[in-house]
Parts: structure tokens; sequence; C-alpha cells
């Protein structure tokens, strides 16, 4: 039984991550012409730090949206439930906050478009304003 489940739930997470859609990681800052790693994502949505001179704030999209559970899975590399348990563990602690999050698509392209100094994700086929760059684009 358990290996039925674990199959299924490796079956879930590689068709999401294999699937038509993919996000990419999108900043506005006044720095042109940078992309980041996917390591880099990772520490800087995990952790708050950032691999450059420049600080970013990181922007999320609440729990149960598609473009979460992929970022989740290609980037971050963790289940919905561990981040939720890790953020759960470093905010009793004190020692982190969570990144800011936001309901929807809509939101994340308001909030990224009004707020400098911010990255979050976006589906791939979102029509971004000029003055937001794609970071990174996952595979």
């Amino acid at each position: 039984m358990r290996r039925l489940l674990a199959s299924l739930l490796l079956f879930f997470i590689c068709n999401i991550a294999s699937g038509a859609e993919r996000v990419i990681v999108v900043a506005n800052t006044e720095e042109h012409d940078f992309t980041l790693k996917r390591t880099d994502i990772r520490e800087l949505f995990m952790s708050g730090s950032s691999p450059f001179n420049a600080t970013l704030s990181p922007v999320t999209i609440a729990p149960g949206a598609k473009s979460r559970a992929i970022f989740n899975t290609l980037i971050i590399g963790l289940p919905e439930s561990r981040i939720q348990a890790y953020w759960a563990q470093m905010k009793f602690s004190g020692r982190l906050t969570p990144p800011k999050e936001v309901r929807t698509v809509e939101d994340m392209l308001d909030y990224l478009s009004g707020t400098a100094g911010t990255i979050g994700y976006l589906p791939e086929n979102t029509s971004l304003p000029a003055h937001l760059q794609v970071v990174y684009k996952t595979r």
C-alpha cells in the first residue's frame, strides 16, 4: 500500500513538473541584465538572503494555486506541507518570517509591478510590463 501511495505521489509530482505550464521568476529591480540560478532563488525564498548586493523581497502566491505548486516543485524542491511546516517552525522560533503572500496571479503581477525591489513567480505565458525582468525560467 505504501509503495502504491508513493508511486502515485511521484506520478502527480512528475506530472505537474513536466506539464505544459511553467513559471518564470520575475524581479522589479533597477539592475538590468542579470539572471539567478535555481539555488539562488531557493535560498532567497526560503531564508530571505540575497545572492548578490541588491536586496530583493520575495513574494509568493497563496497555497492552492497551480503556479505555486509548480514553483515549489521545480525550484524549491519541497511539497507544500514541508514548506508550511518549515515556516511554522521559523515563525515560532522567531528566526525568520515567510515571504509576503498574495492571493492570485493577477495580484502578484500588480504587486511586483508597483513595488520596487520585489521578486516573485508567474505563469510563463504572462504578459509583463517593460520594467519587470525575467531572472529565471523553469524548464
